[in-house]
Formats: C-alpha cells, structure tokens, sequence
C-alpha cells in the first residue's frame, strides 16, 4: 500500500504520523466516489493534448480559466510532479494518461489522482532526468487558458551530431562542419569519414512552419498549414539528399512546435549553407493566390502586406507557446545589433533563384522578393528565405496544396532554385573532419 501511494508523490515512512497525510491517505480510497456538490465548482479542463518530440515532449492543458499550479521533481525513480488547484477531474484531463505514447523519448507513462481537498497532483513518470519548464499561456486565436508543460533532457540532443551519426550509418563523406558542443567546445572521439578528394557537403536546413499547438492558417477544407509545410520539406529533403555532395536536415520532422529562435539555433549548429522556412500563405479574402519568397529587412517591410505577414509568422511563438520568462535574444534581437548586409544580400540572391522557379508551376503573388523582419531569418551568419508556396485560404490552391503531385512540383521547383543559388554562389571551403578514427 505505501508503495502504491509512493507512486503519486505522497511520502512515506514517519510522514504517516501527520494528519495531512492521513487526509490523503483517506482521500487516495474515496477520490473514485462521487464528490459532494460543492467540490464540483473547480475550473474544468476543457482539452488535454500531449506532444512528444526529439527535442522535448509538451503537454498542454487548456482550462476555462487561468490554472493555480505548483511543481515537484522526486527521484528513485524519476518523477516529475504537477499539482493542480481548484480543478474538476473532466473526461478530458482523466483521457490525457492514454496518450502518453510508448515511444515517447522521455515520459514512461503518467497517473491522476486527488492528493488533497481542491487539489489533483499529475505524476509524470520519466525515463530519465529532466529539466522540466511549466508555465502559463493567456487565450489566444482559438485557445482558452493553458498551462505547458515541457519535459526537457538535461542534455539537449545536438543537431550537428544526429546529422553526423546519420552520416555515418549511411556511409557517406565529405567536408563536414567543425565538430562542436553546444558549448562550442571539441567531441572527444568524434570523426567523418574522409577521402582526400571528397567535395563539400552543402547543408540546406528545411523548416516545416508551426506544427503542435500551432496548426498555422487553416483552409476552407480544413486543411492544416503545419501538415502541408512538413509534407513538403520532406518531400524536399529526400530531393536534396539525393544529390550528390548535398545534404537537407529538418527542424521538425513531425508534428510538434519548435520555437523559433531554437529553429534559428538548429540552422546554426549544424552549419547550414542556408535556411529555407517553408509555409502556406492566407489571407481573409479568398481570391488571394500565387507563390511568394521574403528574406530579411533591416529597414523596414517592403510593403504593408510583408509586414502584416512578418508581424502573423512572428506571433506563431504566442500561439505554439513559448515560455516568455526564458532567454529568447533572436527575437529580442533589434536588427541594429546585427551586422546584416552580405546575410541579406545573399539571401536576396536565393530567394531571386527559388522565386524564378515557383514561377514555372503556379501564379507569383509578386514578381520580386520581398523583405520584412521575420524572426525565423535573423541567422546573421546564413543566407536565409521564406517560401509561401501558395495560399491556402484560396479555395483552389488549398486544393492543390493537399496534393502529393503539387506539393513534389514545389518541392522540386524550391529544389531547382536553390541549385541554381548555389551554382553561382557556391558556399565557402570549411574544415574537414572525420565520424570514425
């Protein structure tokens, strides 16, 4: 029995003495009876929604109102501890156990029960150490309250190295980028295989726009931004990757939200040559149509529509959620502190080259590229553009862009601009290093 009740979080041994814990101890057999009228006044958990992702897993718990919550870690075995406040236990919160998946990389599984009067404690049962991150959101676009809860390892997965292991599994060479930390410091016993007349990988970084929490623009249809921009930017990759010396590597390979500064700092670590932001355009009125490519400003939008759309992509962080109390400098970043000009002169010069290629299978919202301060572009050190392939609030091109054969054509026709970039400004040598000693 005391094991049972160690499992959510209640102490064991002389704790039994107190008369707090003999409530809960009474509470732990009752909780399954029906509660008494006036315990039945709690803030309701509307929705229940988990996450999981290499970076991190999320759960999100949306309420009618603003969550009271308190957090705990306890280990032997590992446990992370959310307790709740003045809180029915709805259908939709008692589900939120049945969704933690069995492949989830850092939850093992979760349980529900009260703890005391007006107050329900979540276990999260973990497969190893955490730093965890819970936090608050306001309503905003169709959420009520949340409150988020970011399960992260104490070592975050490093980019550079899944992007070299997958080098080496595969058996391929190249002149890889410097082999670094996330501390900028050297692996130990870390090396790429090499030939001495092997070319220079180029690295393209994909980024599929939103995903989780934020689905984007949503279609007549009811199709999903976040759905279409990752089926494309895979379907890019495996184009990528099958050219020779040319390698994708993608921000979010599933459905989950990445911030935007962490998708900014994937593009960094591992080096990228450049960065294409891929999204879906809307627009309240559905004749809007046509491809688009912006790159950064320092400026100034280059017309209020750029700037309308900068400031909507920019606010994907308010929606998909973002801890606001943690450091965020890219999008604290004025673009002042920056030393832009060849970044933006380079990213002109793709943008040029992918836009003359959308061209070629769909109408071009506008004939030039244009620039806005898009958070997701501020990399100062890589050329960096954002595709709006189409609009999917247009009733026609919502249909094309839920098409496997549009989405290759754009695919291909982003694919074919970025060869031509890079074929008149192929990118600078780089150290060599090696995956195998």
């Amino acid at each position: 029995m005391f094991r049972a009740l160690g499992s959510l979080g209640f102490p064991r041994g002389r704790a039994l003495a107190r008369p707090s814990f003999f409530f809960a101890l009474v509470s732990l057999f009752v909780g399954s009876l029906p509660a008494p009228a006036e315990a039945q006044t709690g803030t309701q958990i509307v929705a229940a929604r988990t996450w999981p992702a290499p970076d991190y897993t999320r759960i999100t718990l949306e309420s009618q109102e603003a969550l009271k919550h308190s957090v705990l870690s306890l280990k032997d075995p590992e446990r992370l501890v959310v307790d709740l406040e003045d809180i029915e236990v709805t259908e939709a919160l008692s589900a939120l156990t049945e969704k933690i998946a069995a492949n989830d990389p850092y939850i093992k599984g979760m349980r529900i029960g009260r703890y005391k009067p007006g107050m329900v404690r979540l276990v999260f049962d973990l497969k190893s150490e955490i730093k965890p991150q819970v936090f608050t959101l306001p309503p905003v676009g169709d959420y009520g309250h949340r409150l988020v809860i970011d399960v992260y390892p104490l070592e975050p997965p490093d980019p550079l190295l899944v992007f070299l292991d997958k080098l080496r599994e595969q058996g391929e060479d190249g002149a890889a980028p410097p082999l670094t930390d996330s501390k900028g410091r050297a692996p130990a016993g870390r090396t790429v295989p090499r030939r001495p007349d092997a070319a220079r990988l180029t690295i393209v970084v994909l980024d599929a726009g939103h995903g989780g929490e934020d689905p984007g623009a949503r279609g007549r249809r009811g199709t999903h931004e976040k759905n279409v921009t990752l089926a494309i930017a895979r379907k890019l990759k495996a184009r990528i990757d099958q050219e020779p010396n040319m390698r994708a590597v993608l921000t979010r390979d599933g459905d989950y939200y990445l911030p935007l500064q962490m998708r900014v700092e994937k593009a960094q670590r591992v080096r990228a040559d450049l960065f294409v932001s891929i999204h879906a355009d809307a627009f309240i009125r559905p004749h809007a149509r046509g491809a688009s490519v912006f790159a950064l400003s320092e400026k100034g939008a280059t017309s209020a529509a750029a700037s309308w759309l900068a400031n909507r992509e920019n606010a994907a962080d308010l929606i998909g959620g973002v801890n606001l109390q943690g450091k965020d400098r890219y999008l604290k970043m004025t673009l002042a502190d920056l030393s832009l000009t060849a970044q933006i002169n380079d990213s002109l010069k793709a943008g040029r080259a992918v836009l003359a290629e959308l061209g070629g299978i769909n109408d071009l919202h506008k004939a030039d590229v244009e620039q806005a301060g898009f958070a997701v572009l501020k990399a100062p050190d890589i050329p960096s553009i954002l595709v709006e392939t189409a609009f999917i609030s247009n009733p026609e091109e919502e249909l094309r862009l839920r098409s496997t054969a549009y989405q290759n054509k754009v695919a291909e026709a982003i694919f074919n601009g970025i060869k031509r970039y890079f074929a008149k400004n192929p990118p600078p040598a780089r150290d060599r290093i090696a995956l195998n000693p």
